[in-house]
């Protein structure tokens, strides 16, 4: 996870093993902290209500009202870039 005094929420970050993805670690829908969640399917699924959230847009599934934010994120080598 990330915390940048700028952003009001914190990001998570999350290595598939082939990829790396970024969101904000925030559900919609009660503020539940997504990074306790699994991910399946190319989702992050809130560990509360079952929302999920798609690792690449982050388009969600109810309850949750709203996408989350998602930032763009690539390795080099073995440092962790983020375009915020």
């Amino acid at each position: 996870m990330v915390r940048r005094p700028e952003h009001k929420k914190p990001i998570l970050l999350l290595y598939t093993g082939e990829e790396v993805f970024a969101l904000e670690d925030v559900c919609t829908h009660d503020d539940g902290p997504l990074h306790e969640g699994e991910v399946e399917d190319g989702a992050i699924v809130c560990p509360r209500h079952g929302a999920r959230f798609d690792l690449r847009t982050g388009r969600q599934t109810l309850p949750a009202p709203r996408p989350v934010k998602v930032f763009p994120a690539r390795l080099e080598g073995d440092t962790v870039l983020l375009d915020l």
